[in-house]
């Protein structure tokens, strides 16, 4: 006995020490299926009713891209929380909001990151503003069983692209198509009340401070009309949700900065209750 301990096999699997694909949702499908959110089904009989977020809106702005979120998560006639966070930062330079059903859209969200993440350690360098569009894409088209089902997660997705140096907003369906997005988009519940108000507001070119006082603007509207989108709750001091992404990378606006925001237009609106600032 020489008194070394005897060398240990590597707890690893083989397949996590082999060149393999430089998407993290691919490798997951060919080696534990089970654990990605579409790996996942209901029983056909079964019904389930899961907490739901909305509202997302984003616009351009001279610098990039904003995008904000209401702060309410829904589950029937229930308000099932009060302070959610539907906005996250996708990578260094885009962010991603979501609506539909709220515990999986964070679980895709959550991929998503590491999908990203895994990608710039496999390759060395960051995907293209569209490829990233793209594979989110095909993330969702694997969710579409359980849209079917119900279970639907409909994100926004914005970021800034290094190649043209411009803000880019997409959007996607249940089935995983994409599309790019023009100055403005929203989605969720009060999407329709939320655009409304950006076709109004919005201007090409607009600067940052008026980027996010136009987003806000757009969410308290939906909120006027559509009861599963929160507006700004002033007595328990919960704010939307609010991302820049321009050259600098991601950035989230303080709560010191939207109260100042979401106090001005509650004031401007006490004589005028349903129009514009």
């Amino acid at each position: 006995m020489s008194g070394r301990p005897e060398p240990r096999a590597h707890r690893l699997d083989d397949v996590y020490l082999s060149a393999g694909t430089s998407s993290f949702t691919d490798f997951l499908a060919s080696y534990r299926p089970e654990l990605l959110p579409s790996g996942r089904s209901l029983p056909p009989t079964a019904s389930l009713e899961a907490p739901h977020g909305t509202t997302i809106v984003s616009l351009l702005h001279q610098g990039g891209v904003i995008m904000a979120g209401d702060r309410r998560a829904t589950m029937g006639n229930l308000i099932a929380n009060r302070d959610m966070q539907k906005v996250f930062a996708a990578d260094g330079y885009s962010a991603v909001g979501i609506a539909g059903t709220a515990g999986l859209a964070v679980e895709l969200v959550r991929l998503y990151q590491v999908e990203l993440e895994h990608y710039e350690k496999i390759e060395g360098m960051i995907m293209s503003l569209e490829g990233k569009a793209n594979r989110l894409a095909s993330m969702i088209r694997g969710n579409l069983g359980l849209a079917m089902q119900g279970l639907a997660v409909v994100p926004v997705y914005a970021g800034y692209d290094l190649e043209t140096d411009s803000g880019r907003i997409y959007s996607y369906d249940v089935t995983g198509g994409c599309y790019t997005e023009g100055g403005h988009h929203s989605t969720g519940s009060g999407s329709l009340f939320a655009r409304g108000a950006l076709k109004k507001l919005w201007r090409p070119g607009l600067s940052e401070e008026r980027g996010i006082e136009v987003a806000i603007e757009a969410l308290y509207d939906a909120a006027d009309d559509d009861s599963a989108t929160g507006g700004p709750d002033l007595g328990r001091q919960i704010w939307p949700s609010v991302a820049v992404v321009d050259a600098s990378g991601v950035r989230f606006i303080g709560d010191d900065i939207l109260q100042g925001v979401v106090e001005s237009i509650v004031a401007a609106r006490r004589d005028n209750p349903g129009g514009a600032r």
